[in-house]
């Protein structure tokens, strides 16, 4: 099946080894710079994961034509032709060593920054991205005219492609982030690129001299073999666009409760990768089965738990059903894509499609999705489209497959139009759901009717979370997902009360009373009786003339503790939570209590390095991306900036109130480090107060004595921060959370 002549002599190496080699070195370095960088533009668009999904959009985009590329180049060219393309394209790409963002790289305060994002990657790693992104199809077409026995299937080199991506993730989170900053990584990964150029020009030598007897401007012969049909390219397509989506939308939703660090969203590309190893290696055929079978059966648990009734799981279950499921659904489609690979002398046109569905997936999920839904449904879209590529999409009587969903889909429609009094049947109906969910594992032989049923689930199931949250608005922005929900509650007196409260994401970031007595009274994590309220109180004899900072707005419940004479500035980065926080149709909390208060639309600590110097007397930090804090904000050069900005006798009032990260240890080092004084308090409200909620907050100043009428107080429980051992300090250079997880 080879199109290559044999070679008369036999090489000393095998030609296997650098050629393995030299993929395995690309992979690693593009998985350890795909991290890297999405840390290193974290802190200038404060720390959301929609950063993140950006970078896989860029990296995906240049993938594409790295291989777009690839396959220009083995198919017009011969091989003496197409090494000096290529060598002048390694040296040309030198001139974007060492890796580093540009010295102007400042994010727009005004509008989406996806391009400007965009942009900044390909002025700072374009090129050698480009270049690395070359290597998999290129080295592995110029394997396949090798002479060796097995470059007649060169796919299998594909998995050790994988395995160096593998490994560059997994090394990232536990070798590479603990040991280096990130300016030394930066040098590394540059030492490494042009290693890398010499590995590839190796391999290339080692190519032309198998090709010697052609022409250097001869097109490489054709084997004579059938190319792809269209119909089978975009099957191709399909199976590769649906796992690339399914990968960022299940990013969105780890990266947005847990932390925006790349830590996190390692975990689903690890698991995207590893199907990749898997479906290419001699293991696929053993492995298909397995995994065709498993993936129904895991489908019912994952609907019924993860969508249906998540309330019911602990957080860390439902995140480990939710990367099964994902892991499932992607190996069947990677293994459907493998199964039908082409004969080596389209394996160029091979991996273009593939890459382009990925960017594709990419580009749906960036650009498509967030202006066309106000949630992340792509997620479960994504998560439907996997379960129709499953193989045997037209086996037997296939137009007779959606006749039991859209039965389904026919009662709950009548059910849901017909009763005015949904809301009282909940239970009932998410029941029925849970009960469908088992049922749909009785289809697993039919994907029309598998996924047309899962999808009928989701549809009810999104559908009865939005009605039982009685959500009044819903928008989406690169931020998040922002939303404002009503709901009652029972009053002083036991009575229905009813409450605005907003959302980002599945966070609370604030709530109102309605009741006239009430509209001006801070709730939740600003309750009077919690901490922030208790600041104010104590210091309400000398707070007549502050000028107070607060980055994160929210609903603006903060501003209720304004006092004439005051200045107020409330830095946000999201521009519709500003919208929000001043429509009185949702909360009222500004325009009643502190209307003139200054609005500036950025991240916090661009913006506050803009502000002057020792003009605070008190700033309030309570940022958050639903519950993450970013970490950039939470760095010993973010300390610094603050206290730049304060007054000798000024405040830092830091809300740390975290699900998964003690972010306490974090602040008591700085505050050793930089010789501050710091006092802690981890609230619980001693009454069932409505919507006076358990928050943790840390107040720092300068001088001991500045601290001790809140450490005297009687109103509440402050005390010193915990002494932290062993926890490397974090810094712009260096942040690492396993450390300090709960």
């Amino acid at each position: 099946m080879n199109s290559t002549q044999q070679t008369n002599s036999q090489p000393s190496i095998s030609p296997v080894i650098p050629f393995a080699a030299t993929l395995f070195a690309s992979a690693t370095l593009m998985f350890v710079l795909q991290p890297m960088f999405g840390k290193i533009l974290l802190p200038l668009l404060g720390g959301t994961p929609a950063v993140w999904n950006t970078c896989m959009v860029f990296y995906q985009t240049l993938l594409f034509l790295g291989y777009l590329y690839a396959d220009w180049l083995s198919s017009r060219f011969g091989s003496q032709r197409q090494l000096q393309i290529h060598t002048a394209l390694l040296i040309f790409s030198a001139i974007a060593l060492p890796v580093a963002l540009p010295a102007d790289a400042t994010p727009p305060t005004a509008g989406n920054p996806t391009l400007w994002l965009i942009w900044t990657l390909f002025l700072a790693i374009g090129l050698p991205f480009f270049v690395v992104s070359t290597t998999a199809p290129l080295l592995q077409k110029w394997f396949s005219h090798s002479g060796h026995h097995s470059s007649g299937d060169p796919y299998y080199l594909y998995a050790a492609s994988n395995a160096g991506s593998l490994l560059a993730l997994l090394s990232y989170p536990f070798l590479i982030e603990p040991n280096l900053g990130l300016t030394t990584q930066r040098l590394v990964w540059s030492g490494g690129y042009v290693g890398l150029c010499l590995l590839i020009l190796v391999c290339g030598i080692s190519f032309w001299r198998n090709q010697a007897d052609k022409a250097d401007d001869e097109v490489l012969a054709d084997a004579g073999i059938e190319p792809p049909s269209t119909l089978q390219q975009l099957h191709w397509l399909a199976l590769a666009f649906v796992p690339s989506s399914l990968l960022l939308g299940l990013t969105q939703f780890i990266s947005t409760d847990i932390a925006a660090v790349p830590l996190l969203w390692i975990v689903p590309l690890t698991l995207y990768l590893l199907t990749f190893i898997l479906v290419f290696s001699t293991w696929a055929d053993r492995l298909r089965p397995w995994m065709l079978a498993a993936q129904p059966a895991v489908l019912t648990v994952f609907i019924a738990y993860s969508f249906i009734n998540p309330a019911t799981l602990p957080y860390w279950l439902d995140l480990i059903l939710h990367l099964i499921a994902f892991f499932l659904a992607v190996m069947v489609c990677h293994g459907e894509l493998a199964k039908s690979r082409p004969h080596p002398q389209y394996l160029t046109r091979f991996y273009l499609v593939m890459s382009f569905a990925g960017m594709l997936g990419g580009l749906f999920n960036t650009f498509v999705a967030p202006f066309v839904f106000n949630s992340v449904y792509e997620y479960p879209i994504m998560i439907v489209a996997a379960l129709l590529l499953r193989p045997g999409f037209f086996d037997g009587k296939w137009f007779l497959q959606p006749i039991f969903p859209a039965v389904v889909l026919a009662v709950g429609l009548v059910v849901y139009f017909s009763s005015r009094e949904l809301f009282d049947y909940l239970d009932l109906i998410g029941g029925a759901l849970i009960l469908l969910a088992g049922v749909s594992y009785a289809l697993r032989h039919s994907p029309i009717a598998l996924g047309s049923l899962t999808g009928v689930l989701l549809l009810f199931t999104l559908g009865l979370h939005s009605l039982a949250s009685n959500i009044l608005y819903q928008e989406r922005s690169f931020f998040g997902v922002m939303s404002v929900r009503d709901t009652v509650i029972p009053d002083e007196n036991q009575k229905p009360e009813t409450v605005h409260e907003l959302y980002h994401g599945t966070t609370k970031h604030g709530a109102q009373r309605l009741t006239p007595g009430n509209l001006t009274t801070p709730l939740t994590y600003y309750s009077k009786p919690g901490p922030i309220g208790q600041v104010f109180a104590e210091f309400d004899a000398e707070n007549q003339h502050w000028n107070i900072g607060a980055v994160g707005l929210g609903a603006g419940a903060l501003a209720c503790y304004f006092k004439p004479g005051q200045h107020w500035t409330f830095y946000e980065i999201d521009p519709l939570v500003v919208e929000v926080a001043q429509n009185p149709k949702w909360f009222s909390y500004l325009s009643r209590c502190n209307p003139q208060a200054e609005m500036v639309v950025g991240d916090a600590r661009l913006s506050l390095a803009k502000a002057a110097d020792r003009s605070f007397d008190l700033l309030v930090m309570d940022a958050f991306s639903s519950d993450a804090v970013p970490t950039h904000l939470l760095t010993r050069e973010a300390l610094e900036l603050y206290f730049a900005k304060l007054k000798d006798d000024g405040l830092l009032a830091f809300h740390i109130t975290n699900r998964h990260l003690a972010l306490k240890k974090v602040m008591a080092d700085h505050v050793n480090q930089l010789h501050l004084e710091a006092l802690l308090q981890e609230f619980k409200p001693e009454t069932d107060v409505p919507l006076v909620l358990a928050t943790d907050w840390v107040v720092i100043a300068k001088n001991p004595e500045r601290l001790q009428r809140l450490q005297q107080s009687r109103l509440g429980h402050w005390q010193k921060l915990p002494l932290t051992f062993g926890l490397q300090p974090w810094t712009d250079d260096f942040t690492h959370i396993i450390g300090i997880w709960k």
